[in-house]
Parts: C-alpha cells; sequence; structure tokens
C-alpha cells in the first residue's frame, strides 16, 4: 500500500522556522524524484520544492528560495524514503497545506508539474 504521510506542521510566528517530513512507503520511493507543493486558502497548488533520488538535485521556487531546505533519506532498500522541508525565516503568505509528492522519473526537470503519488498534506499557519 503507497503512503505518503506528512507531519510537522502547525502554527507559528512571522520569522519562525518549522520543519516538515514525509513518510514514503509501498513503492521503491528511494528511486524516485520528490517534492512539496502548497495549496494556500482561494489559491491554485504551488511548486515549492523537488529533489532527486539522490539528492544531488534540488529545485526550489523563487519565493522560498534561500529560506527553505529539502532533504531526503532513503532506506538502504529503497523501499522507503522521509522526505523533509527545513523552513526559515516564515512569513505570513507561507500559510498554506503542504503536501509532499512522489514521481517514477528519479531527476525532477523545470518547471516541476505534477507527480503521481501525494499525501495528505499538513497545514502550516504563519502568524503576523
Amino acid at each position: 500500500q503507497v503512503q505518503l504521510v506528512e507531519s510537522g506542521g502547525g502554527l507559528v510566528q512571522a520569522g519562525g522556522s518549522l520543519r516538515l517530513s514525509c513518510a514514503a512507503s509501498g513503492r521503491a520511493f528511494g528511486s524516485y524524484a520528490m517534492g512539496w507543493f502548497r495549496q494556500a486558502p482561494g489559491k491554485e497548488r504551488e511548486f515549492v520544492a523537488a529533489i532527486s533520488w539522490s539528492g544531488g538535485t534540488r529545485y526550489y521556487a523563487d519565493s522560498v528560495k534561500g529560506r527553505f531546505t529539502i532533504s531526503r533519506d532513503n532506506a538502504r532498500d529503497n523501499a522507503n524514503s522521509t522526505l523533509y522541508l527545513k523552513m526559515n525565516s516564515l512569513k505570513p503568505e507561507d500559510t498554506a497545506v503542504y503536501y509532499c509528492a512522489a514521481d517514477p522519473r528519479p531527476v525532477p526537470t523545470m518547471p516541476v508539474g505534477d507527480m503521481d503519488y501525494w499525501g495528505k498534506g499538513t497545514l502550516v499557519t504563519v502568524s503576523s
């Protein structure tokens, strides 16, 4: 059973930090590209960051570049992976539901579009 389960969301003041995690299981996610997307109230879902299977290639949306860092840990057998998003210097406009996603292509390419597998999301609220 494919599962992507996000955690780590919550309420934080502007300027603060959070780290999101995503536990991925049920596929060989260790060989998949993975990414974070977000959807703010009343807006369309947007790309935040993506990372290749090895972590060697990373892409960020301009709005989070320099503030957010994507990383991952792969299990030795590539069966499971944990994806992270460290978010610093948070702004009220970062308020959104954050989704973890995975794609069988091992290396993402810009622009990063839709991915095949999705979590249910975790809410991040940044107060001013």
